[in-house]
């Protein structure tokens, strides 16, 4: 297993705060690299787009006060998720921003792009990417890529259908950098099962919902808490891209989630329709995304305190046959 030289010494447990839609804020992100796991914010978060500059200059200055006070144990490295896709169009201020700062660390999604490796490695940097297969895994290590986050059956938001099993083992058979697996993870357990299946990272989202400092409304963090693997559906609808949600929320939209229809990508729409009606509910605001990880979850507390609850859990984990 490899461990880049970014995280060495500075990682109180071998976890990455997956990037929330909407919900990771530098507030989350502070706490969870204080904290020592890796915190990371979808750059899309912040707007308008120039509020990027702002969060990315709040989170290096109150971080390296933090280093400055703590030199025993500094802080985590932060990282920002950039969507790849065409269909961002901040895809090139926002990373300009990132280069501004000197973003350690960029987490890419949704389209490999070797412009954009580049890119994060000229001005020091390392990029992961998320991958749900071993073809986009080939891709994205082709194009120049340092690691790749296996996103495997469970998870929550868009997510893939690949047990963890074969999805870590087939692709260390050739692969030997970095990697975090994604999947139905809210309890130390899981981070140390992640380490022996031969993955570097847990890559961890849902837990940190229920968060004080997630940017998350209350009734969302307490169906996260009050939730379990039963309760998350896998559907298409909602964006285009197979993903978890939570059950409740789909009913309390009015919506039958053992019976939804499957999307059509190439004919999205949200808001309204031509007659003006809805047409459907928006994902994240009102669908809300989580993966079968939450059991683990049963109340809100502040993320310091899970990261702790992780770190006694992991270190507790072994096998009660030995």
């Amino acid at each position: 297993m490899s461990m880049p030289a970014l995280f060495k010494g500075r990682l109180s447990i071998p976890v990455i705060g997956a990037p929330l839609f909407i919900i990771s804020v530098p507030d989350l992100v502070i706490a969870q690299c204080k904290a020592g796991v890796v915190g990371s914010f979808p750059a899309l978060n912040a707007r308008p787009p120039e509020l990027l500059d702002e969060w990315l200059g709040r989170i290096k200055e109150e971080l390296a006060a933090y280093d400055r006070a703590h030199p025993e144990r500094p802080s985590a490295p932060f990282a920002v998720n950039q969507i790849v896709h065409k269909s961002n169009n901040r895809l090139d201020h926002d990373l300009a921003l990132c280069e501004k700062h000197k973003v350690p660390m960029i987490i890419s999604s949704l389209g490999a792009r070797e412009e954009l490796n580049q890119a994060v490695h000229n001005w020091g940097g390392i990029v992961f990417h998320d991958v749900i297969n071993q073809k986009f895994a080939h891709k994205a290590i082709e194009k120049g890529a340092d690691g790749l986050i296996l996103v495997a059956a469970g998870a929550g938001g868009h997510a893939g259908t690949l047990s963890p099993f074969p999805f870590v083992t087939e692709t260390r058979q050739w692969f030997d950098g970095p990697i975090a697996l994604s999947g139905a993870m809210g309890n130390g357990k899981a981070i140390r099962a992640a380490r022996v299946l031969g993955a570097d990272f847990a890559y961890i989202g849902s837990a940190f919902i229920a968060t004080k400092e997630a940017n998350a409304v209350e009734g969302y963090k307490n169906m996260i808490t009050g939730s379990a693997a039963e309760d998350i559906i896998y559907s298409n609808l909602f964006t285009g891209v197979h993903g978890n949600y939570l059950k409740p929320s789909i009913v309390a939209a009015g919506m039958d989630p053992d019976n939804l229809p499957t999307s059509d990508p190439s004919k999205m729409s949200f808001g309204t329709d031509a007659s003006g009606e809805r047409a459907k509910p928006k994902a994240w605001k009102e669908i809300w995304g989580s993966g079968q990880g939450v059991g683990s979850v049963e109340k809100i507390v502040p993320a310091a305190e899970l990261i702790a609850r992780f770190n006694k859990e992991y270190e507790e984990a072994v096998d009660p046959a030995l």
